[in-house]
């Protein structure tokens, strides 16, 4: 049992205490300018007042700044503890189940008094009048008491919260009584036992929270390596795992390193940033200030990105794709996730490929010198293909062999549909420019009486595939492979940019658009009107049928359509496999060997036979094959061919 003296002793000490809490509790309501903070202070203002406020009930409280008479009690930086009641409901025992006993007046009177007992302090100690001899007294009438149980475990838990304080404050004395009185508790003993092992354990650790206070003074936070504050404060917690003191020195050796992580970022020392963030996890890897300022850190990082980010577009916007990858680089290294960086590739890429179009977009290009405009043109995609037929492939020519592999690695553009006779017209027009039918005296159009091509002197672009005058919207037939080319470079001197002829690798990429079928729909018949070619369906003016023909398929033309009349393909590109079949730029070859694998036009100086692909209104299905090609002289016309253009991005 504890002395006399030392029952005094804390019953003078608390009630001191609960004074000093209760006073200053009132002077922060009523008078908070007095004590330099305010009510909605920031959190880091409210903790310092918290390390003055919150002395442990029943120990001294010392004003900041005041030696200490005991510097063993000084062995770190100023804790910050929570008030004794605090405390003590977290170690309060769970409500006593079941029903109250039957009471009597006696019982009653000596649990008011000791309520009253707890309430003044008198816990335990030699007597009849404490708390402890109270309850007890109250347990010997009646053994299942439910309010003298609940008085005992509360008890308890006030003794448990004094003890954590006293070894918070570094007190082993009053540490020390503490554990002398909680010994009388009844039920303690497995509490009593752990306390006595903490003030051991502080005992213990002291000499070395003394050096490492030391340490700290000397501004040996971290170093050197094994001898530093922070391996001592490790060193502590290792033996005292709840140690107050070695935790909040961990604590100011952490934010000292998040100081370093703040003035890093400020100017834009995002590699020390990063350095000083890690040593911050290091020490403490979950605390909230950790959290805290990598969520500040990270704000700043993200904004600076972004604004690093619109430089980068502001440069692609300009012309300068390569300064705009380097921002852009800049910007990920600052934020790796910086919004917007997605969209931003995307756009890069298609800038680089597509000289900032983007696959599948439909755009003209106006006249530089008068009003007007060029064909509509499809960005389309890059990518790679198997160019020509394989062996087995029903309707297979040599010359559509061996198959190999291209790869479109620049994007370019391709008109949406053949070039019409209104478009033709204004090439004509502009320039007085005779083609080659006008020239060399006609071209081969159909004739229905026979069924058959047939030459005709006096047709010419003009006219349609009888010879008869076309509408504007039809393809321009009855024009050489001169004739397209000589349109396409009018078309680079009205717009300043680079019109073509495409080559045929492009040609066969656009019309398989990704398909690796006989026709671009499929292997067999098309199941609905697709293209304008020979269907079993179709009938001539004269009633005419076709001797070999899609089986089950009508279109609803014999001759050409006016241009994009039916579906567009999966590129957005209209009549490539049917309608009138098209020049490419290339020269003839009778195969693929030696063929170039980069989709670029294969052409000989001074080459005389050009190369036309996809099918026409009066092709037989083998001819509107993907992969099927034909030779012809450069000044061939007929009623059956035209050309589209392509343009370089």
């Amino acid at each position: 049992m504890p002395s006399t003296e030392t029952v005094r002793r804390q019953h003078a000490l608390g009630g001191a205490a609960g004074v000093a809490l209760l006073g200053f509790a009132l002077l922060y309501r009523f008078y908070p300018d007095l004590l330099h903070v305010r009510p909605g202070a920031p959190p880091q203002e409210r903790d310092r007042i918290a390390d003055n406020a919150a002395a442990p009930m029943g120990f001294e409280q010392r004003p900041a700044g005041t030696p200490s008479q005991a510097p063993e009690r000084d062995a770190g930086p100023p804790i910050s503890l929570a008030p004794a009641v605090v405390i003590e409901r977290r170690h309060a025992a769970a409500a006593v189940a079941g029903g109250e006993a039957a009471s009597t007046p006696e019982i009653d009177k000596l649990l008011d008094r000791a309520r009253k007992a707890y309430q003044g302090g008198r816990l335990v100690g030699p007597g009849a009048d404490t708390a402890l001899s109270l309850y007890a007294a109250v347990l010997g009438l009646a053994p299942d008491n439910r309010r003298a149980k609940a008085g005992l475990a509360e008890l308890r838990a006030r003794l448990l919260a004094e003890s954590e304080q006293a070894l918070a404050a570094g007190d082993d004395d009053a540490a020390g009584d503490v554990l002398a009185a909680l010994k009388q508790v009844p039920d303690s003993d497995a509490d009593a036992a752990r306390l006595d092992q903490r003030i051991k354990a502080q005992q213990q650790v002291r000499p070395l929270l003394v050096q490492a206070a030391d340490l700290l003074k000397q501004g040996k936070a971290t170093t050197p390596a094994g001898a530093s504050a922070l391996d001592l404060y490790r060193k502590a917690l290792a033996a005292d795992p709840q140690n107050a003191v070695a935790h909040q020195g961990l604590e100011q050796i952490q934010r000292g390193a998040l100081d370093q992580a703040l003035a890093a970022v400020a100017q834009d020392d995002f590699a020390g940033v990063d350095a000083a963030l890690a040593q911050a996890a290091a020490i403490l890897p979950g605390s909230q200030a950790l959290q805290d300022t990598r969520g500040r850190v990270e704000g700043i990082r993200r904004q600076r990105a972004e604004s690093v980010l619109a430089q980068a577009r502001s440069a692609l916007d300009a012309g300068n794709p390569a300064l705009a990858q380097q921002l852009a680089r800049q910007a990920l290294a600052i934020s790796p996730d910086v919004p917007g960086v997605d969209e931003f590739n995307v756009r890069l890429r298609n800038a680089r490929l597509y000289a900032s179009y983007r696959p599948g977009q439909v755009f003209a290009d106006r006249f530089l010198d008068t009003a007007g405009q060029g064909p509509s043109m499809v960005v389309v995609p890059t990518g790679s293909f198997l160019m020509g037929s394989p062996d087995g492939e029903p309707g297979h020519r040599a010359s559509e062999g061996p198959q190999h592999q291209v790869d479109i690695a620049n994007g370019f553009a391709l008109a949406r549909s053949e070039v019409t006779v209104g478009q033709f017209r204004e090439f004509v027009r502009a320039t007085g420019y005779v083609t080659s039918a006008e020239r060399l005296g006609g071209s081969s159009v159909y004739d229905e009486a026979s069924g058959s091509m047939r030459d005709s002197r006096r047709a010419t672009w003009q006219d349609d595939y009888t010879g008869a005058r076309a509408r504007d919207g039809d393809p321009v037939v009855n024009v050489s492979w001169n004739d397209a080319d000589a349109y396409a470079r009018w078309l680079s001197q009205r717009t300043g940019k680079r019109y073509r002829l495409p080559s045929e690798a492009e040609f066969e990429y656009a019309l398989r658009a990704g398909s690796v079928t006989r026709y671009w729909w499929g292997d067999g018949a098309p199941r609905k009107p697709v293209e304008n070619v020979t269907g079993a369906g179709d009938r001539s003016p004269s009633h005419r049928l076709w001797s070999n023909a899609f089986p089950g398929y009508r279109d609803g033309y014999w001759g050409p359509a006016p241009v994009m009349s039916f579906a567009p393909n999966p590129f957005g590109l209209y009549d490539m496999g049917g309608n009138v079949s098209e020049w490419v730029d290339d020269c003839w070859h009778d195969n693929y060997t030696r063929a170039a694998r980069d989709g670029s036009a294969w052409i000989n100086p001074g080459c005389e036979r050009r190369v036309v692909r996809g099918g026409s209104w009066g092709s037989d299905p083998d001819q509107v094959r993907s992969a099927f090609r034909l030779p012809a002289p450069a000044d061939t016309r007929s009623g059956r061919l035209g050309f589209r253009v392509a343009r370089d991005l």
